[in-house]
């Protein structure tokens, strides 16, 4: 599976950030269910914004979806798609695919995914990435499934194909002991709610409930906010529940394992109005900050976030350090990913149609910048070109996560481990190549430490996905170590 290739227009903006591949949301026991999946996944924007999908059932009308390219709120907010969705019972999903295609004719790709089988229908809504996909699509072509899709979550449905089992919920079981890797999963039948968990929970997924009767599945709490619905509890790492009715019943189909939930949603992917672990995505941003001023003080005028991502990091930095907290950098929001079909000179200007610099503060000042992370250092070069042609003393870099060497492949668009500017360059040569008068990471013991972890990483027992900072896989990424891909060497 080919990491998924962003837009042409976000190269200018974000195609240097990694990013998330999807969101996923469902609702079940409340009239319209549709339009609090249609809300809920519009909150989990962040997470995909390349297309969506809704599935819902109705007794009297049956399974119905609908999937579009773009945001939520351009398509989930007309009346002559959202009446065709009725019902009490729906899932949606939001993507921003790490495998498949892209184009007019992949359509077919976007999620939910659907089946019909002897005992009825069921849609499938997949976030994170399955290791053994290409091993398992050509297994069942070789046994005769027919694939509608270049997404590697649509093995789940011809898994559960191939089941013995049952039951709607016993196939999902079924099936999901057959894939690698990461995943949380919303799924329906005519009648129940389903959520599971990946043994090692890489992946995040929480239950709330709305009233009294209604129930949501939500990969992150601010997907209950938005709909008014109380947070009740995490889904656990390999746990299943199936909700039907006014019950939640809750399985462990999985061998246990224990967690490795993926830390970089602390970093940048989660919001940070989400709560993650009982704690606030916002509060560990800003102690990342605290840490950085800690691990890697400077003299300096300003401390200014990268916006957004940057933000909490730079206010904790800005409270630890004593330096004053500046927006020393706007950002245009109302920059679309369709403002314009860009030209070569379009192109070549940049971040600045996403990002502008306050001259006015930044003139002859000792600068601060703080940014969630460095991928490929292109976005990072451009911003430090354009302090100082604003008339900046110094510019210093101060990343919130520590060096990415390693790619991710377990739901999140990574470049090739060759692309990986850490991967190839001491901190010192990248703080050369970027140009910057210093440039410094939190360490793996900081950030962990900024998560909750007093005494930093347990080397030997870590409670984190770390694998972009550390090159530990959970699990092997089967398919690449196929295609080639080296693991990093134990030491």
């Amino acid at each position: 599976m080919a990491p998924f290739r962003s837009h042409p227009f976000e190269a200018l903006s974000d195609g240097d950030k990694l990013k998330e591949e999807c969101g996923i949301f469902g609702v079940v026991g409340v009239a319209d269910a549709s339009n609090f999946v249609a809300l809920g996944l519009h909150a989990l924007q962040h997470r995909g914004q390349e297309a969506g999908g809704i599935v819902c059932y109705h007794p009297d009308h049956g399974f119905n979806s609908a999937r579009r390219f773009g945001y939520v709120r351009d398509n989930f907010t007309k009346a002559d798609v959202m009446d065709t969705l009725p019902g009490s019972l729906a899932i949606g999903h939001v993507r921003y695919s790490t495998a498949g295609s892209k184009g007019a004719t992949a359509i077919r790709d976007v999620q939910p995914f659907f089946g019909e089988f002897s005992m009825g229908g069921c849609a499938i809504a997949h976030n994170g990435n399955l290791t053994n996909a290409s091993a398992l699509r050509r297994e069942l072509i070789e046994r005769g499934s027919i694939f509608q899709s270049s997404s590697d979550s649509e093995c789940i449905i011809h898994l559960m194909a191939r089941s013995i089992q049952k039951t709607l919920s016993e196939r999902i079981k079924d099936a999901l002991r057959r894939v690698e890797g990461a995943f949380s999963v919303v799924a329906m039948t005519r009648t129940k709610l389903i959520g599971v968990r990946d043994p090692l929970g890489v992946r995040p997924l929480v239950l709330g409930r709305i009233g009294d009767s209604g129930w949501a599945l939500s990969s992150e709490t601010c997907g209950l906010d938005i709909i008014g619905a109380e947070f009740i509890r995490e889904i656990e790492p390999g746990e299943m529940v199936v909700i039907e009715g006014n019950r939640v019943e809750s399985t462990r189909p999985f061998t246990p394992a224990k967690s490795r939930f993926c830390i970089f949603e602390n970093v940048y992917f989660s919001r940070p109005d989400s709560i993650i672990g009982g704690r606030s995505v916002y509060e560990t941003r800003r102690q990342i900050g605290v840490e950085l001023a800690r691990e890697a003080p400077v003299d300096a005028d300003l401390v200014c976030p990268v916006p957004d991502s940057g933000t909490p990091a730079a206010i904790g930095y800005s409270q630890e350090s004593g330096i004053p907290y500046a927006m020393g950098i706007i950002r245009n929001q109302y920059m679309g990913r369709t403002f314009i079909e860009p030209t070569d000179h379009i192109r070549n200007m940049g971040v600045r149609l996403k990002l502008n610099v306050n001259r006015a503060l930044i003139k002859g000042k000792r600068v601060i910048l703080v940014d969630d992370s460095v991928v490929r250092g292109t976005t990072s070069r451009k911003i430090k070109d354009m302090i100082l042609e604003a008339g900046a003393a110094e510019v210093h870099f101060r990343i919130a996560s520590p060096p990415t060497a390693w790619p991710c492949f377990y739901g999140v668009d990574t470049p090739e481990r060759s692309k990986l500017l850490a991967a190839t360059m001491s901190e010192d040569e990248m703080r050369d190549w970027i140009g910057v008068d210093s440039l410094k990471f939190i360490s793996l013991d900081g950030l962990y430490r900024a998560a909750g972890e007093a005494a930093g990483r347990d080397n030997a027992n870590p409670k984190f996905c770390d694998a972009c900072f550390s090159g530990d896989y959970p699990v092997a990424p089967s398919d690449k170590i196929e295609e080639g891909f080296q693991m990093k060497a134990a030491e």
